[in-house]
C-alpha cells in the first residue's frame, strides 16, 4: 500500500492507476486518509456491486452483530434448520 498526500499529488490520475498493480494507493490530507485508488484487476462485477450496495452492507453488519452477541448455529443446528 502506498500513501500520497493530496497536496503533493502532481501526476495525472492515469499514472497513479498504472502503479496500482494488485494493491491500493491511499490519498491523504494532513496525513489522514480521505480516499483510495483500488485495483479492480481481480474483482468481478458482482462482488464490486455487492460491496457498494448499502442494503447488502447492512445485512453483513447485522449478521456480524448477531454473531458477536452469540446468535449463531452449529453446523448440525444449521442442517436441522434447513433440512428439517
Amino acid at each position: 500500500m502506498k500513501a500520497i498526500e493530496i497536496s503533493e499529488a502532481s501526476n495525472p490520475l492515469s499514472d497513479y492507476a498504472d502503479e496500482l498493480d494488485e494493491g491500493m494507493i491511499v490519498l491523504t490530507s494532513n496525513k489522514k486518509p480521505i480516499a483510495a485508488l483500488v485495483s479492480l484487476k481481480n474483482a468481478d462485477q458482482e462482488s464490486l456491486a455487492l460491496g457498494m450496495n448499502p442494503e447488502f452492507i447492512k445485512i453483513i453488519e447485522t449478521a456480524r452483530e448477531e454473531f458477536r452477541a452469540g446468535k449463531k448455529l452449529s453446523l448440525e443446528e444449521m442442517r436441522r434448520e434447513i433440512l428439517g
